[in-house]
């Protein structure tokens, strides 16, 4: 089947694309509340913890570009589906998972099943909708992230109390394997270029991705030589990865496509969004439960101050006076993101739960803007029949972002004592803050290069 056009788009399918949406970052969201259960019962490391965190946007960031181009190469609906069933597969082992280790494995699983979802399921909603149709189906995209996140810590917290932390990852699988039959009945099927997919590409992208952030996991309990030769190994993966891209016929990313301000800003601001407000408003939930000892089921209903109202913004980003160009909208929201990550330092041992609300207020709005704005940018910046990897290559950026920042704060508060604990926390908190700003300077100079048309 062939695009579809706004004006017959199937029915349910932008209801199935953000509900799939929604379990993905339930799937992202689900250790927030229950990392500490998990410690316990499976004895992690502070860096096992940093790797259960990190480990399903390490997978989502490593499988991004692949699935979008599997889904440009054998078909969309394909690969989201396949994406759920993958999902479906690695929840049922991650619930039965009796090691750290393969926990950490399966949940390097799940952000690849996720990655099939993210990938695949904007590229649908670019290639079934145009025009305001498409802004408003991005919206609703946006919305169904910060959905996810509010809703991933309060149903695995509900669940913690009753049947334990696997329980979630059971939850998943259910639903996952129902949206999947539901995709596969309801969802168009894009046409298929009939090209090779770039596997050598895939595998090396993935392992050096892979180097990268462990290097960055054992900084703090490993040994200098260890880390050398991770970050070295991971460098040069990323080279021999690049080198390849340009030989290919069909590379899983254009890399002519960084040729366009456009492109190359709307993926800066992804990776910006990941490492900076998405890592640290992530880790609030262990702030409030190891920090203040908070239960997991009221920290989780604390982050809704940043998630819920992140759902909120996203809807109404689109209300928002077309003068405003996506690139001034993106700029904006990251400075606000940058102003509520700096609030966050007011969390202290001998501040109660409240010192967190403006950060997390401010947040939710700036983010649900940028959510928006980013998922409209993903599929406007690339041809048509590149939506998939746009999408993709937005997404990777964002994950990636995210894994990195989670695993940098996961480390700076590994400290023992409360005291140490909200040193950490508060260096991470400057850390981050720093990292939105780079990412908006960095915005500006890629904008100076083109002129962008206004959407």
């Amino acid at each position: 089947m062939t695009v579809t056009s706004e004006s017959h788009p199937p029915a349910g399918a932008l209801i199935i694309i953000a509900f799939a949406t929604f379990l993905a970052l339930v799937v992202f969201t689900a250790p927030l509340t229950t990392l500490e259960a998990m410690t316990r019962e499976l004895h992690l490391s502070s860096a096992g913890q940093a790797w259960v965190m990190g480990g399903m946007p390490l997978g989502a960031a490593c499988g991004l570009l692949t699935a979008g181009a599997l889904g440009d190469t054998l078909g969309r609906r394909m690969t989201f589906t396949g994406g759920l069933w993958l999902t479906v597969l690695s929840s049922v082992a991650a619930a039965l998972a009796t090691s750290g280790l393969f926990l950490i494995l399966m949940r390097i699983v799940q952000g690849l099943g996720s990655a099939g979802i993210m990938a695949c399921g904007l590229g649908l909603l670019g290639q079934i909708y145009q025009g305001e149709a498409r802004r408003h189906a991005a919206a609703i995209w946006a919305a169904a992230l910060g959905g996810g996140v509010a809703a991933g810590p309060i149903i695995a917290s509900l669940l913690l109390g009753v049947s334990g932390w696997a329980a979630i990852h059971w939850l998943i699988a259910v639903t996952s394997a129902l949206l999947a039959l539901a995709a596969r009945a309801r969802l168009p099927e894009s046409q298929p270029s009939g090209q090779k997919v770039d596997l050598a590409g895939s595998v090396v992208l993935m392992a050096g991705l892979g180097c990268l952030l462990s290097a960055l996991t054992e900084a703090r309990v490993g040994s200098a030589m260890t880390v050398v030769t991770l970050s070295a190994s991971g460098l040069l993966l990323i080279a021999i990865f690049v080198a390849i891209e340009k030989r290919v016929r069909n590379p899983i990313l254009t890399l002519d496509l960084f040729g366009d301000a456009n492109f190359t800003g709307a993926t800066i601001a992804a990776f910006a969004s990941g490492a900076g407000v998405l890592a640290l408003m992530s880790m609030v939930p262990t702030v409030l439960v190891r920090g203040l000892g908070m239960e997991p089921l009221f920290a989780a209903v604390v982050l809704v101050a940043w998630s819920g109202v992140t759902v909120i913004a996203a809807l109404a980003a689109r209300l928002l006076p077309d003068r405003f160009t996506s690139r001034q909208r993106v700029i904006w929201a990251i400075l606000g993101c940058a102003l509520a990550q700096f609030l966050l330092i007011a969390a202290d041992a001998d501040k109660t739960w409240a010192a967190v609300l403006p950060g997390l207020f401010i947040a939710g709005l700036a983010n649900g803007v940028l959510n928006a704005s980013l998922g409209h940018e993903a599929v406007q910046t690339v041809p048509p029949e590149r939506s998939a990897m746009g999408s993709a290559a937005n997404n990777t950026a964002r994950y990636l972002g995210s894994a990195i920042g989670i695993a940098l704060v996961s480390l700076l508060i590994a400290e023992p004592t409360v005291e140490g604990f909200f040193a950490g926390w508060h260096g991470a908190v400057i850390v981050s803050t720093v990292s939105s700003l780079i990412g908006v300077a960095a915005m500006l100079f890629v904008s100076r290069r083109g002129t962008r048309p206004t959407v």
